[in-house]
């Protein structure tokens, strides 16, 4: 342990097969006081924690557009659903850009959330058994990967907002609560659909298939065997190489507007993963 915080190496502490979150170790941290005092200031200016806020939302839905985009491609027989879904989202748009308030533009990321996963869900074989997202206790074994990967996610993201100086509670698109991350989880909004496409692809290529899974015995719920925990670990760490370093920017680029004062300029439509993303045209 010793060793591994002095290398900067960041370790996640999960319990046994129902990944419940005990702890994690982390080397040094930045020791930036003035960082989180202005962390501090722009979260409660309504105003300026609105355009951060926004931010992340028209990035997270672009990144969802862009996926769905791509399973249209893949799976032309579904395209009615995706492209519903597409539209659906692409008309979304202007309300999220002229959200005037925190709780307007929560409810139109949750409603836009709501339709993604209304499409994504015919992405799978319906002997998976997922019909819709479920988060605690994931009832199914694509419910049950994206849940272990969006905790993977959060606290990759929570690693790199600590070791920058920023807090972690403190956010802008979800508010304070005691006991959450909430800047973490603002910012691991747009890369969720990195995560989607991932979990996709491993039922895709048959890597996982429900016989690595079984249901909770103690409690309800899906969660991978031992075997298949073990190549899930693997996996990830060989996919979250790729990505780190788009992690580690996001938490400068929060950093910056910070430390500058000036307010994110919103992405546009692009890929969370550097490939540049592309609209979508109904059939004539």
């Amino acid at each position: 342990l010793h060793r591994l915080a002095r290398e900067g190496v960041g370790v996640i502490f999960l319990s046994g097969k129902r990944l419940r979150f005990s702890g994690r170790l982390h080397g040094e941290r930045h020791s930036n006081a003035r960082l989180r005092v202005l962390q501090y200031q722009k979260t409660l200016d309504r105003q300026s924690a609105l355009l951060t806020a926004k931010d992340v939302v028209l990035r997270k839905v672009s990144c969802q557009r862009v996926l769905l985009a791509d399973a249209m491609e893949r799976r032309p027989d579904l395209r009615l659903e995706l492209f519903t879904a597409h539209n659906s989202i692409n008309e979304m748009l202007p309300s999220i850009e002229d959200a005037c308030e925190a709780e307007v533009l929560r409810g139109l990321e949750g409603s836009a959330a709501a339709r993604y996963f209304g499409a994504f869900v015919h992405l799978f074989p319906p002997s998976l058994g997922f019909t819709k997202r479920v988060k605690r206790p994931p009832g199914d074994p694509v419910n049950a990967l994206l849940s272990l990967g969006y905790t993977m996610l959060h606290f990759e993201i929570v690693r790199e907002i600590e070791l920058i100086g920023l807090d972690p509670v403190l956010g802008f698109l979800h508010q304070f609560d005691y006991g959450r991350e909430s800047l973490a989880c603002d910012l691991v909004e747009p890369y969720r659909p990195a995560v989607d496409r991932w979990t996709w692809e491993l039922f895709r290529e048959r890597v996982f298939t429900d016989r690595d899974f079984t249901d909770g015995e103690e409690r309800p719920g899906c969660y991978l065997k031992k075997e298949a925990r073990r190549r899930y670990y693997e996996l990830y760490e060989a996919w979250a190489g790729q990505q780190r370093s788009l992690w580690t920017e996001e938490a400068r680029r929060i950093a910056r507007s910070i430390n500058d004062g000036e307010d994110p300029v919103p992405a546009g439509e692009q890929r969370i993963d550097g490939e540049e993303g592309r609209s979508v045209a109904p059939d004539s």
